[in-house]
């Protein structure tokens, strides 16, 4: 997974491991995996590359429960035999290819057999009932890279239309290069996830398939799609349907496939962005939602490929400078989950403390360190008074805490000097610029905190704060009334005029 690509993610909420072991265990292929595993021994035959024997495939799926007059069960228990292998659940030692080998090899091949080696349960199958949550974790992580690479082979009816004369595979009329499939596979898992988590930390809403598959070809600033971007969109979602259909038995997505009668209408249109269309409709074409151990698996992958993809929680053994650091560039939500989790494991009188010490700083990220401490200050109760107390007469701080302690009804709070009233005003503002840039509510924050200061502007501008010409400047340009507006643009001209 590319790192360049996605250098910094929202956090993601996780389960905790016992509960993405229990989720592993349930997944239907990893379940026929380990009872695979258990079932090998030594009458179980493999090939050269560690496969199932042909004729133990029928008896393969009857121990699965599989019908065996289902025309797919023998594959399903191959690719479950396959998965117990690449997982070390199953130990298999493969035919010896000395000359006698080749010999028995074919004389078995004009018999209609062929060379076997052995198979047995290997010692990682003790794991999934003896070992950590953790241990389970690995195995299906296991599991998951080797269902990956399978998905990126192209299907069986493609690979048989590139047989040449020969019966070999043909690989330039197959247009098939595995770097580039299993690069496609992880930028379209990556952009799932993303998509997953960017709204509160993880997403139950399914995505719709045709809206994966157009992150994927349409470029980005571009329109309307024209009729061309519209065709590759089209093949790109019949591409992920296949391999999401692949990747659901192992428990990574739950998956709603295309519907089969649109896959049979060639002339039908895919839904194009802005058009009217019901859920019931967006949901013909598939839809697609990475599981709670699908979170964690892309998460697991995307760590070892150097990005950077934080976890809700992971903050909780940390000082609160590091909190206040990291959870400025957090989502709302995602932030109001990390900080409580914070503040949960401290005493309140002292987490309070901490927190006013690392929201200090006149540094271009203090403004939005200030506006985390409050969020996490409006979790501490009357114990906290002392602390908040202690920073009254704080040019940086004694805002802030006024504004607690009159949240919380405290006596003889004393009024704020004009000087820190307005440096407040730019600092909340600024806060806000930072957080969530230009947004519609911020034109009524701004109007809400110059409406009561008679010559607000007159004042502001000397205000010594780094953000105070950034501050301006946005307030004359999104101010609701165009005269206070107006006096913004000035007032900003003057600060900058007095800057060095």
């Amino acid at each position: 997974m590319s790192a360049e690509s996605h250098p910094t993610l929202p956090p993601v909420r996780l389960h905790s491991d016992a509960e993405l072991a229990r989720d592993a265990l349930g997944a239907p292929l990893f379940a026929r995996a380990v009872r695979l595993a258990r079932w090998a021994g030594p009458a179980t035959r493999v090939g050269v590359g560690g496969e199932l024997a042909a004729d133990q495939l029928p008896a393969a799926a009857a121990h699965l429960g599989l019908d065996t007059d289902d025309e797919d069960a023998a594959g399903y228990a191959s690719q479950a035999w396959r998965v117990a292998v690449d997982t070390g659940l199953v130990d298999v030692t493969e035919p010896e290819e000395d000359a006698d080998a080749e010999d028995a090899a074919e004389a078995g091949e004009e018999a209609g057999e062929g060379p076997y080696g052995t198979a047995a349960p290997g010692e990682d199958l003790a794991l999934v009932t003896g070992g950590t949550p953790g241990d389970v974790l690995g195995l299906w992580r296991a599991a998951l890279e080797a269902v990956l690479a399978d998905a990126a082979v192209p299907d069986l009816e493609d690979l048989v239309d590139a047989l040449d004369a020969g019966g070999e595979i043909d690989f330039d009329r197959l247009d098939w290069n595995p770097g580039r499939e299993a690069d496609f596979l992880d930028e379209v898992l990556a952009n799932l996830y993303l998509l997953t988590v960017t709204e509160g930390g993880a997403s139950d809403r399914p995505i719709p398939l045709p809206v994966l598959a157009a992150s994927m070809v349409v470029p980005d600033g571009m329109g309307e799609p024209t009729d061309a971007v519209l065709e590759q969109v089209s093949d790109a979602m019949m591409r992920l349907d296949d391999q999401f259909r692949q990747l659901a038995p192992i428990g990574l997505v739950e998956f709603r496939p295309v519907d089969e009668e649109l896959m049979a209408q060639a002339d039908e249109d895919v839904p194009r962005g802005g058009r009217e269309a019901d859920d019931e409709d967006v949901s013909r074409y598939g839809m697609v939602r990475l599981t709670p151990l699908g979170l964690y698996g892309i998460r697991a992958r995307m760590l070892e490929a150097g990005v950077d993809a934080p976890a809700v929680g992971e903050l909780a053994g940390k000082g609160a400078d590091a909190l206040l650091d990291a959870v400025s560039s957090y989502p709302e939500r995602a932030a109001q989950a990390e900080i409580e989790q914070w503040m949960a494991g401290r005493e309140p009188a002292d987490a309070v403390a901490e927190l006013l010490a690392a929201a200090r700083g006149d540094d271009e990220g203090g403004p939005l360190r200030r506006l985390r401490c409050q969020q996490a200050l409006a979790l501490a109760g009357p114990e906290a008074e002392p602390a908040v107390r202690s920073v009254l007469d704080e040019a940086e701080l004694g805002g802030l805490a006024r504004v607690w302690l009159a949240e919380h009804g405290a006596a003889d709070v004393p009024a704020p000097a004009p000087e820190m009233v307005f440096w407040l005003t730019v600092d909340t503002i600024a806060a806000q610029l930072a957080a969530d840039g230009e947004t519609e509510e911020l034109p009524l924050l701004m109007e809400t905190l110059t409406a009561h200061h008679t010559g607000f502007f007159d004042q502001v501008w000397r205000v010594e704060h780094p953000s105070t010409v950034r501050v301006l400047e946005a307030m004359g340009r999104l101010h609701p009334d165009r005269k206070t507006a107006k006096e913004a643009r000035k007032a900003a001209f003057k600060a900058r005029s007095r800057r060095p």
